[in-house]
């Protein structure tokens, strides 16, 4: 089974992380020596961490190596033979619900198994997005999984083979596995439209995500072809966390004419919407969730769900890796993971 490396400050740049016993090329260690105005050997003991190198000596070494951006992983390229037996993930958050789900299913994965999987987070921001992908292909993975963040993308050009999971990214051809978000949120509004509802609440997270605009057109398609205004009161897509969601939730229940009906279309803003109806005795609305989450179900009543199932798409996401590793020539593919809406009772509620 694989493991998973969870990376912390080595892998954003603020220490190098170097381990013990470390053997890289000479000639790339001579130019660190030697721009630190150090012996190799002294260099090298830097590098495996000799308790008896001075302390300013080792600061200057190890300050030598992140300014020319060497780390053991880059050094060490020249004598390693084959491919390294990682293969790196790096995703928005592995705090939330669906990624860390995606981020399991990954590591269980068949085509993984003795594989080490290195995991890390962009919170969303592009600048640390670009930081931690290219320290990931210092180490030589395998391949690498990447939930982008929104932006263009043209500057990841790699040889690494490369997997897009849960969205596409502007500049970048690489094959996509996720889902058909616009499809799958206007079945939502379409099941909400069929128990009596006409006034239909949207609550989702960033703006600028390719899955949420995709899920918000959805939104507006579906309730353009029922003959329904989209109130904008009613739309509350700039969420990123459950806080502002579970706010929008109370603003919405504060109007003069509130809907009858809410779509949560992120799991982190169902973490705040679900709560906040709870807490404020308004469980006769009815909720229609955009993936399932914990309680979800022993709830009462119990939360009808857009199963998008993580799980699902990380493993299809691990096994399009393998293939593009083992096949690096194969033509790039947008594949779609099925998905499915589950009734458990706060989607089938009337007006």
């Amino acid at each position: 089974m694989a493991q998973s490396d969870r990376l912390g400050s080595a892998i954003d740049g603020t220490n190098l992380g170097f381990g013990a016993g470390v053997v890289v090329d000479k000639s790339i260690l001579r130019d660190v020596a030697e721009a630190a105005g150090v012996s190799l050997r002294t260099a090298s003991r830097v590098l495996n961490e000799d308790p008896k190198v001075a302390v300013d000596t080792r600061a200057r070494v190890q300050q030598v190596m992140r300014d020319l951006k060497y780390t053991p992983d880059s050094m060490a390229r020249s004598l390693r033979a084959g491919t390294d037996t990682a293969v790196a993930m790096v995703v928005e958050s592995i705090a939330d619900p669906f990624f860390s789900a995606m981020v399991e299913a990954v590591e269980r994965a068949p085509s993984n198994s003795g594989k080490s999987v290195l995991v890390a987070s962009t919170h969303g921001d592009a600048a640390r997005e670009r930081d931690v992908v290219e320290q990931m292909l210092s180490r030589r993975v395998s391949g690498m999984l990447l939930a982008p963040t929104a932006g263009d993308h043209s500057w990841l050009r790699t040889d690494t083979p490369l997997v897009l999971v849960d969205r596409a990214a502007p500049g970048l051809d690489a094959d996509v596995v996720g889902i058909d978000d616009e499809a799958a949120t206007a079945d939502a509004v379409d099941h909400l439209v069929e128990h009596g509802h006409r006034r239909i609440a949207y609550v989702s997270d960033h703006p600028l995500v390719p899955t949420s605009r995709a899920r918000l057109a959805g939104y507006r398609r579906a309730m353009t072809a029922h003959g329904l205004d989209v109130d904008p009161p009613l739309v509350h897509a700039e969420c990123p966390d459950p806080s502002s969601a579970a706010e929008a939730t109370r603003n919405l229940l504060s109007t003069n004419a509130p809907p009858t009906a809410l779509l949560s279309a992120a799991t982190r803003c169902s973490l705040g919407v679900v709560p906040t109806l709870h807490a404020l005795g308004r469980t006769d609305m009815a909720l229609v969730c955009f993936g399932d989450f914990a309680m979800a179900d022993l709830l009462q009543p119990g939360i009808t769900v857009v199963d998008h199932s993580a799980e699902a798409v990380g493993a299809a996401a691990a096994n399009r890796l393998a293939e593009r590793i083992a096949h690096p020539g194969i033509p790039v593919s947008r594949l779609h993971v099925p998905v499915r809406l589950i009734p458990r009772g706060s989607g089938e509620l009337r007006p």
